[in-house]
């Protein structure tokens, strides 16, 4: 008998990886903010990261294979 995955479970394991790996990435992200702003520099590109580092997430509810799970990366 095959093994049975409870889909949402795995989604919700997903997200919680994909949280863990970004999270060094937005700390970096909010330094690099700060010395921007500290400088005068532009902060368009920064921001635009934070965001897509944020949004990284949102892409698991569209996912309906175990493959796209363990594929996505931050």
């Amino acid at each position: 008998m095959p093994m049975q995955v409870n889909f949402g479970k795995a989604q919700a394991i997903t997200k919680d990886r994909l949280r863990a790996d970004r999270k060094p990435l937005l700390e970096e992200q909010d330094v690099a903010f700060q010395r921007a702003l500290e400088s005068g520099a532009d902060t368009t590109a920064i921001v635009a990261e934070k965001q897509r580092l944020r949004d990284v997430t949102d892409q698991v509810d569209s996912m309906t294979t175990l493959d796209e799970l363990k594929g996505v990366e931050v």
